[in-house]
């Protein structure tokens, strides 16, 4: 254990299966809204599942500076839970950008699909032989 509280966190991500989750676990634990707003993803990206908590990371990564403190948590689905504290150093500034940041690769660049491709892309709809 850490022995730490919200107040010490400049950030917090949690596993996102829903947008509300992470929002309502936050503030049970003492979290602030923007402490969570970073890395909280899942009203725009949907469940990624386990992938939820570590893109969450890369877009807190993507705002945080030297010094700052981030509270990782990831479970669900009865396989274990697993926290993470991370402290942010000052090589962020050099190696941010090497990647485009999470939050314009969600926001640009979209392609929208009507159902029929969508249901064709997922093997819904079959030819006739």
């Amino acid at each position: 254990m850490s022995g730490m509280t919200a107040g010490d966190f400049t950030y917090a991500v949690f596993h996102q299966p829903n947008g509300k989750f992470p929002l309502r676990v936050g503030k049970m634990l003492g979290f602030t809204k923007e402490q969570l707003e970073p890395g909280w993803l899942s009203p725009r990206l949907g469940n990624t599942y386990s992938g939820a908590s570590p893109i969450g990371l890369t877009s807190t990564l993507d705002v945080a500076r030297p010094g700052d403190m981030i509270l990782m948590v990831s479970y669900g689905s009865g396989a274990g839970s697993d926290a993470f504290v991370w402290k942010v150093t000052e090589r962020i500034d050099e190696v941010r950008d090497r990647a485009v940041r999470t939050v314009k690769l969600l926001d640009e660049n979209l392609m929208y699909v009507d159902y029929g491709t969508y249901a064709k892309f997922r093997h819904k709809i079959r030819k006739n032989d």
